[in-house]
């Protein structure tokens, strides 16, 4: 093992992969970044962002533009010997029909890493989602998700990484049945992530970045009727630090929620944007429709992640009240739309800084 740090993040160019390396690089400074990503839904821009923002700096590591699935995981290992490995690669459109393309992305480059990383006890971090829960008895109640109660995904989505998770538990298993120690694998169950980096997201960006934007273009806030679906709503540098927390020599090898804790109604949410950029629902209020009957068919209404297992497991607990940082978060949205418009309005004396 060389005695700098290393780490290899695959989707790394997307929005919780670019902030997860600009926090590593602010943590590590010396250590040798990786970023793997096709740049089929990522970007690099999201790269240079994040460094510049939570490190301070240009990005110093090294890219390598493939899908997970083109990589020979065997001998990369054994060249690089990284401390860790973070793979967040995927389609994440939950819209996307093609069950095909869908499973072939998300679970065969997941496996070749997996394997790799049980041949070399390199630990292995895993994006996972809370769409594999689709909608439990638990939603209904309104009560939290325990891990127990997921396999019964609602979309392709939700079931490639189900798949994901089957092929973790089954290699922890026959790790088990040998007497073999547990391999350094986590799976952590990603609930609606927000925060700086989304911009490129698109149609997937989240509640908080839409309504946000929204809002700065002078419209109202649109929300299904009547506004009291309620969802975990996490804030991206918690998901960060439970991806780091996965990673360490205590953390014990399993699937874990990774979410706030805590429902936040879309209401709510909406009025805490308002919050942020200083605007009250008399100036902008809330505009409800109806939910499409093709939403509707894989929808869920309430999620919440029941997060005693991930102390447990993990030693790590969120520390964002997801209300306030939402609200913060409008505020910055508000802050980078002034910069970029104010870089543009000087064009003409010559800045070219893009």
């Amino acid at each position: 093992m060389p005695d700098a740090r290393s780490y290899i993040v695959t989707g790394g160019a997307g929005f919780i992969g670019s902030n997860l390396i600009g926090e590593l690089i602010r943590r590590d400074p010396g250590a040798a970044i990786l970023c793997v990503d096709d740049c089929r839904s990522g970007s690099c821009a999201n790269v240079v962002d994040a460094c510049r923002r939570l490190a301070g700096v240009a990005y110093p590591g090294d890219f390598l533009a493939r899908s997970t699935s083109e990589v020979d995981w065997s001998e990369l290992l054994d060249d690089a010997q990284p401390t860790a490995i973070y793979d967040l690669a995927a389609i994440t459109d939950t819209t996307v029909d093609d069950e095909q393309a869908m499973i072939d992305c998300n679970v065969e480059g997941f496996r070749s890493i997996l394997f790799s990383c049980i041949e070399t006890s390199t630990p292995l971090v895993y994006a996972s989602s809370a769409a594999t829960y689709g909608s439990p008895v638990a939603g209904r109640d309104r009560e939290a998700f325990d891990e127990s109660a997921a396999g019964e995904p609602n979309n392709v989505y939700g079931f490639s990484k189900w798949i994901m998770e089957n092929l973790h538990r089954t290699v922890a298993t026959e790790c088990s049945s040998v007497g073999a120690e547990d391999p350094a694998v986590v799976g952590l169950r990603f609930f609606n992530v927000f925060g700086p980096g989304e911009s490129h997201k698109g149609a997937m960006a989240s509640l908080a970045f839409q309504l946000s934007r929204q809002i700065l273009a002078g419209k109202n806030p649109r929300l299904f009727t009547a506004g009291e679906q309620a969802r975990d709503q996490v804030y991206v540098m918690d998901v960060v630090e439970c991806l780091i927390a996965g990673a360490q020599p205590n953390a014990t090898g399993g699937v874990y929620n990774c979410g706030s804790g805590e429902a936040t109604t879309f209401n709510d949410l909406a009025d805490a944007v308002r919050q942020g950029l200083g605007v009250s629902a008399a100036d902008r209020p809330t505009e409800y429709f109806e939910m499409p009957a093709s939403v509707r068919a894989f929808y869920q209404d309430y999620t919440c992640a029941e997060m005693s297992h991930t102390k447990e497991g993990l030693g790590w607990s969120p520390r964002f009240d997801p209300k306030s940082a939402i609200a913060k978060y409008a505020a910055h949205l508000n802050a980078e739309r002034s910069r970029y418009t104010g870089r543009h309005d000087n064009a003409h004396c010559g800045n070219d800084s893009g």
